[in-house]
Formats: structure tokens, sequence, C-alpha cells
């Protein structure tokens, strides 16, 4: 069985986790599908739409990683448990931050990869926390 995995983690390393070596935009062309969606709680974006909101991210919270704690495959799914970080500059869900105060939460998500390419994700994301964390 072709490992998933290797498809699935540059998604995090080169797109989510703000970096010097990767291009995330690039990486985002080549690893999501054109079809692409990203499912979460109330909404479902595009592929287009998810390399805007990671691009603008790269500049909102410079700092900001997104670590691979876990990784299972189980079939062409990949459930990675993650764990984001950083510190935003600038206005973040509707809060004035000048990159003084950080979060940490969790974030699992389920990947569906078809033909080489991630097609699908349901991600779950601790927010919650996360606005705690920089209100305190």
């Amino acid at each position: 069985m072709e490992n998933l995995k290797e498809i699935v983690k540059p998604f995090y390393t080169d797109c989510l986790t703000v970096n010097t070596h990767a291009d995330p935009g690039a990486v985002m062309s080549r690893v999501l599908a054109d079809g692409f969606q990203s499912i979460g709680s109330v909404d479902t974006k595009s592929k287009e739409k998810l390399t805007g909101e990671v691009l603008f991210f790269w500049k909102l919270i410079p700092d900001m990683k997104w670590g691979i704690q876990e990784m299972f495959q189980d079939g062409n799914r990949v459930i990675v448990r993650s764990i984001a970080s950083g510190s935003p500059k600038g206005d973040f869900m509707g809060m004035p931050m000048d990159g003084s105060a950080s979060f940490k939460i969790m974030t699992i998500d389920i990947h569906t990869v078809e033909n080489g390419q991630i097609a699908k994700v349901y991600h779950l994301e601790d927010w919650a926390t996360g606005m705690k964390q920089l209100k305190s």
C-alpha cells in the first residue's frame, strides 16, 4: 500500500507552518486536487479560498507552526492530530493583536487522497481555546 502520509505531510510543513524554504501557494497548488474541499463545522472552502486564507495567515501570524503530533493511514484516508501555535500581529478574529500574546491549540484533520493529491479534508480546530489564550 502506498504511503499517503508523505503526500499529506507537506501541507503541514510547507503550507500551514510559516517557513523560508517553501512557497505555500505553489505547494498547495501541487498537493491539493482541483476540486479540493476543506470541510469544517460551518463552511466548505475551495482550494482557491483555502490558499488565500493560508497566505493571509502567513502575514498575520508570522511565527505560525502547525506541528504534526500523530498521523494514521486507513485506506486512502490520512488522519492527522496536530498542534497549531502562533502570535498574531493585526486583526485576528475581531481582536487587535500586537504579537505579544500567543495561542496553542489542537487540530484534527481527516484527509482523503485521490490520484496523488488531497481531494478533501474534514477538519476541527480548537479556536475557542486559542481565543481564551489570546485574551489572557
